[in-house]
């Protein structure tokens, strides 16, 4: 089983075709050991090379609101009023810490995205 780091375009082409072939491959077989291994690497080389951005805090409050359906009146608990809900939607206030932490519990979004910096009116005022 010759296995090379992939660190290069053309090994990642590569590496995905093979990957390809691979696909069918029975559990517990060398072809599927090969495949995991490829799997892994070309894993590795993606995170390295096609980084995925975070989502912006208040778009993930608004992409968790819609998959559940939410209005803005369900986040008062986490944010405060129904005014206090506008103005952080708006970007006219920024998140707390406490806010961050009832939104990352009771919405279950990573708090690495809550806390990024954001362009919020407030800061540009």
């Amino acid at each position: 089983m010759d296995i090379r780091p992939i660190k290069t375009e053309a090994d990642y082409q590569e590496a995905l075709k093979e990957i390809e072939s691979l696909f069918d491959a029975a559990p517990n077989t060398p072809e599927c050991d090969r495949l995991e291994i490829l799997s892994t690497l070309v894993d590795s080389y993606e995170k390295t090379h096609f980084p995925i951005e975070l989502p912006d805090p208040i778009e993930a409050i608004q992409y968790y609101m819609d998959t559940r359906g939410w209005s803005r009146r369900d986040l008062e608990p986490c944010l405060g009023s129904r005014a206090r809900v506008s103005e952080i939607l708006s970007r006219k206030r920024s998140l707390t810490l406490e806010m961050i932490r009832k939104l990352n519990q009771e919405l279950g979004i990573p708090a690495e995205i809550l806390i990024q910096p954001y362009e919020s009116m407030q800061a540009s005022a």
